[in-house]
């Protein structure tokens, strides 16, 4: 069983209030309601900073290799897999 660490929140009153009212609205406990909301947060945040990690990852390739893809080329393939097509990404270039 994994380690669970008890930590404390302070929220001001009317915060509290409008948790305990959707706590009692879902049949939930606000503790449930805290924790769903910092896990729903934590893993929103771990999503955006793996994407700007990735693009800063392919402008760093692209300064360094000049190889792209054309926005028009980029659209045709991404229209062919929206047509159900399984297509295979267009070969970069200089």
């Amino acid at each position: 069983m994994a380690t669970v660490a008890t930590t404390s929140l302070k929220l001001d009153p009317s915060t509290k209030e409008r948790l305990q009212k959707l706590a009692e609205s879902r049949q939930r406990k606000p503790h449930w309601l805290m924790k769903e909301a910092i896990e729903q947060y934590v893993d929103r945040e771990e999503k955006r900073l793996s994407f700007r990690d990735d693009a800063q990852k392919a402008w760093d390739d692209y300064q360094a290799t000049g190889l792209h893809l054309t926005a028009e080329e980029a659209d045709a393939w991404l229209q062919k897999l929206a047509d159900g097509d399984d297509a295979e990404p267009p070969a970069c270039h200089d």
